[in-house]
């Protein structure tokens, strides 16, 4: 992954609470077997909509969603994130996440941004007047900034392995690679015949007189 210190750029509103996975993205997309290429049906259904907000063609480029409430309930399909990814979405900013969904993010690179709800407010309607509007997501000092919002260096919640993940550009896979020598080393005690991670087979012994 790569690594983010801040994000800023331009915003897609969704004024809209309790937004589910389906809506993000249709249970008809789970037939696919890879794992990109889902853009096209990022909120397929709204999209039909001429008039939806991805629709316009001054919100293209966007890199910043601001949603309300709750956003991302219902199943827990990692596709309506990696859709978000995929469209070209680096920060979500909401006020509240399903937890699995706000977990799901960081892992492919995305930041779930907390962000109070007045401030929220603030900010949808700002970007919602002029799809120009700036917004900028300070991953270091933890702050969102809209000026015509009046929002200014904001305090969002974001937890803080999430954090260091982003920051660093490491999934869970390079999160565990970190510690390859503590491992190799907690191997090394284990016996023989417990498994290892170096994909070795142990040779076979013998157990009370019976070959394994």
């Amino acid at each position: 992954m790569d690594k983010i210190d801040s994000i800023t750029g331009t915003a897609v509103p969704i004024d809209a609470s309790d937004v589910d996975t389906d809506q993000i993205i249709p249970a008809v997309w789970m037939k696919r077997v890879e794992r990109t290429g889902f853009q096209d049906g990022l909120f397929a259904k709204w999209r039909r909509d001429p008039g939806f907000v991805l629709n316009q063609p001054e919100r293209r480029g966007a890199t910043i969603l601001v949603a309300g409430p709750n956003f991302g309930c219902g199943s827990s399909r990692e596709h309506a994130p990696w859709a978000l990814r995929d469209y070209g979405f680096k920060a979500i900013i909401a006020p509240s996440f399903a937890d699995i969904f706000r977990n799901n993010l960081p892992n492919i690179g995305l930041v779930p941004v907390t962000l109070d709800e007045a401030s929220c407010r603030k900010v949808m309607a700002a970007v919602t007047a002029d799809a120009a509007t700036p917004v900028t997501v300070d991953l270091v000092a933890r702050t969102v900034t809209c000026t015509a919002a009046g929002v200014v260096d904001v305090p969002f919640v974001i937890e803080e392995n999430a954090r260091y993940r982003l920051i660093n550009g490491k999934d869970l896979i390079d999160l565990a690679l970190d510690f390859d020598e503590q491992i190799r080393r907690h191997e090394e005690r284990r016996p023989f015949w417990m498994p290892r991670t170096n994909g070795q087979v142990e040779p076979a012994f013998e157990l009370s007189g019976v070959e394994q």
